[in-house]
């Protein structure tokens, strides 16, 4: 079976740098064979913050009086259900994610959904086990600053405290800087640079997903977004 790609761009802004990488890298997966949906964060709903307790968790099948989950937001979680892989595209935004990216993790990976507490423990049954993700951060700070000053919270906040607490697996984080001072052959050489992951993570393996926790709305299913990819000329330096 073919790979299933899910691809996030997690900007606000559209045609941004951000846009091309991730065009080059869905463009390369599906001429690899891999099938690849998008969520684009500059075109799609961002989800709004939550706003109660109940936002924040898949309703539960024995509490009817549990709110069902927004129509986007369980579309973009069946995107996660689907997916054997995750390629989460994002500019670095004082050392971290931007909020439209945080904001879309607060209410897609929800509590009984992507992950379950258990009682009396800490630990968590990881529910998106047998996943894998890849993560391509765009920043202008170098890269000895990202690891010593911001102890690199980006990479931090999505490798272990959202992806590795719900079971999905990080392959790989690239890290591209500095997009302030990059000249056309060196966004060039990024792009290609990142279509080659896509080949790469479009022929790996496939491995058994865990089942999806069916929501109230688990019959939505987002029609995969076409992106093309804009050559380095086109691809505006914004991150």
């Amino acid at each position: 079976m073919n790979r299933r790609v899910l691809v996030i761009v997690g900007t606000p802004l559209p045609d941004t740098l951000t846009h091309a990488l991730a065009g080059s890298y869905v463009d390369a997966a599906r001429a690899a064979g891999a099938e690849v949906r998008v969520i684009d964060l500059a075109h799609d709903p961002i989800p709004d913050h939550p706003r109660s307790r109940d936002q924040l968790r898949a309703p539960r099948a024995d509490r009817p009086d549990d709110l069902p989950l927004d129509a986007d937001v369980a579309r973009y979680l069946d995107d996660v259900f689907w997916a054997d892989h995750i390629a989460v595209f994002h500019p670095q935004w004082w050392g971290t994610v931007p909020a439209a990216l945080k904001a879309f993790i607060d209410r897609v990976f929800l509590s009984g959904a992507t992950f379950r507490y258990r009682e009396r423990s800490p630990l968590s049954d990881r529910l998106l086990r047998g996943r894998t993700a890849r993560i391509v951060m765009t920043m202008d700070s170098p890269r000895f600053w990202n690891r010593l000053v911001y102890r690199g919270a980006a990479e931090a906040s999505l490798t272990r405290a959202t992806f590795g607490y719900c079971g999905v697996r990080t392959i790989g984080i690239t890290r591209l800087t500095p997009v302030r001072f990059s000249d056309e052959t060196a966004r060039r050489g990024w792009i290609e640079r990142v279509a080659g992951h896509g080949r790469t993570d479009a022929a790996s393996r496939r491995r058994a997903a865990s089942p999806p926790h069916r929501t109230a709305s688990a019959d939505a299913v987002a029609s995969p977004t076409s992106m093309s990819t804009r050559t380095p000329s086109e691809a505006v330096k914004t991150s």
